[in-house]
């Protein structure tokens, strides 16, 4: 192994989660195959494995980015082939015939089938709490004392999780404000009878949640163990029917939600259903929910993305009841450059002070004011430089020339491949590209001599830190998501190859690894 790099340079690899391909996975990665995609990572010469958020979405979706909370995990991702009571409790055998066939069409499954998978999943955790539940907790002992301090540990978000997660299963599914009123605005003598009532279901996902974070910790450890950093993502706001705006109603707008004004890509801007902070309140309580965040986000990542960080300076809103495109381009609150300048650095320091000082990246994509950018340098947090979209009128800029302070990629979860993008290319887009030093023989169509030509430039970016989307590291043509779009692609793809095939596929690992340790981004384990 060549010596270690400066600690500056590093490079690392984008792949959703639920990607993952496994022989033991139930259609979708799970969080024990972080170890193995991890392995393949360090021997492909990557020092981070960047995640998509992990937190559990809001029901009835299957973008990542609407949660259901800032801090839970997302159940689908637990290995029921790691979790001892659903093995004691006889395993895939313990479910019906017809789950099990499931199981099994699942994992062969070319996409993530959400709707067929989570209620699979629930019925099989539910298998696993019986027993753990009537063999394990009765007769106390080391996990039933590890299950009682994890509850005691995360009680601050876990006691209004499971609370709000078993009332939504109560209601049918239901969002909060649908429920009764004393319910939906948290009476306490009607929450007081309602733990009552629920007490066997708060427990059932308390018990959910430690298996998650055992086995996830575990997985955060073998991958450091071997030189690799996992990056989560932090969604910009959760969703408004989540546990977190029904706990905290006073730092939320449900009047209101969060977008984009319009611009050049759309001329009535965009509506995202969410909702909007209330800045002021938030303040003034200290950002104890951010902090918060914060803390979770420092236990399960060393070093994570932050969404839209625009929107932590000034969050543009449109308040219900406006039909699109009639809201007021200059709805932000804060308001005023001076204003929005301390939000956003108070919040942003905020954020890298988790419990060991973590390492924020700033999705600083779309429409950003210069004063936002000035201050995420004086920050020392760094933004993205997207290759196809880094240009001067018709001339793209040189990679070897972005700031250091800076994160390179060719492309983003939200774009198209590489392979793809390339081959849309009209005849003088392809001639400005040519013009970029190292560039300058890229084929008309794409392929793997394209597909290296394009990593060697980017590799060879100024950029400290380098992401490379799964896809494009590979020369594959696959998509993750097509915003703006609701149908059954987006947030389905899987790796075409199990992670034994991939983690077997010496050449792709050698040539990459090649790539890092000919830019100074191999580092040494």
């Amino acid at each position: 192994m060549p010596p270690a790099t400066s600690a500056g340079r590093r490079a690392g690899v984008l792949m959703p989660l639920f990607s993952l391909r496994s022989r033991s996975g139930w259609g979708l990665g799970e969080i024990p195959d972080l170890e193995a995609f991890s392995a393949w990572a360090a021997d492909a010469g990557f020092s981070v494995v960047q995640l998509l958020p992990v937190n559990e979405p809001s029901h009835g979706q299957s973008s990542p980015y609407g949660a259901l909370t800032a801090f839970a995990l997302d159940p689908a991702y637990l290995s029921l082939e790691r979790v001892a009571d659903f093995q004691a409790a006889g395993g895939l055998a313990a479910l019906s015939p017809g789950d099990a066939d499931a199981v099994r069409a699942l994992a062969a499954a070319p996409a993530v089938d959400w709707n067929r998978l989570r209620p699979l999943k629930d019925r099989a955790l539910a298998v696993a709490w019986r027993h753990f539940a009537e063999r394990v907790l009765p007769s106390g002992g080391a996990r039933a004392e590890a299950f009682a301090a994890f509850a005691a540990r995360h009680a601050h978000w876990l006691d209004d999780y499971a609370l709000f997660v078993a009332l939504k299963a109560a209601h049918g599914g239901r969002a909060w404000w649908e429920w009764e009123p004393a319910l939906a605005h948290r009476d306490p003598a009607a929450l007081a009878a309602a733990r009552d009532t629920h007490s066997q279901s708060l427990r059932f996902h308390t018990y959910v949640q430690w298996l998650l974070d055992e086995q996830w910790l575990a997985a955060r450890r073998a991958a450091e163990a071997r030189g690799v950093s996992l990056m989560g993502d932090l969604p910009f706001v959760v969703a408004g029917d989540s546990a977190d705006v029904w706990s905290r109603p006073g730092d939320f707008r449900l009047d209101a939600e969060v977008g984009v004004p319009p611009d050049a890509f759309s001329a009535d801007g965009q509506a995202w259903g969410l909702p909007v902070y209330r800045w002021d309140a938030m303040e003034r309580g200290g950002f104890e929910w951010m902090r918060r965040r914060a803390e979770r986000s420092g236990e399960l990542f060393g070093l994570y993305r932050v969404d839209h960080v625009v929107g932590l300076y000034r969050t543009y809103f449109i308040e219900h009841g406006l039909r699109r495109g009639a809201g007021d381009p200059k709805a932000f609150v804060p308001e005023g450059e001076h204003a929005q300048t301390r939000l956003g650095e108070a919040v942003i320091t905020l954020l890298k002070g988790g419990p060991a000082g973590s390492r924020v990246i700033a999705e600083d994509l779309g429409t950003v004011p210069d004063f936002v950018r000035r201050s995420l340098t004086r920050l020392g947090v760094p933004g993205y430089r997207v290759l196809r979209w880094e240009k001067d009128l018709h001339a793209f800029r040189d990679p070897a020339r972005w700031p250091a302070l800076s994160v390179a990629t060719t492309g983003t979860h939200d774009t198209e491949s590489l392979a793809e993008w390339h081959d849309a290319l009209p005849a003088h887009e392809l001639a400005a590209l040519r013009q970029v030093p190292g560039l300058e023989s890229l084929p008309d169509r794409f392929d793997d001599r394209a597909r290296d030509i394009y990593l060697a430039c980017i590799y060879a970016a100024g950029s400290e830190l380098l992401l490379v989307p799964f896809q494009d590291a590979l020369g594959h043509r696959e998509r993750v998501n097509v915003p703006g779009t609701v149908n059954s692609d987006n947030w389905t793809y899987r790796m075409p190859m199990a992670l034994d095939a991939l983690c077997a596929d010496d050449a792709s690992q050698t040539r990459l690894a090649d790539l890092a340790r000919r830019t100074g981004r191999l580092h040494s384990r």
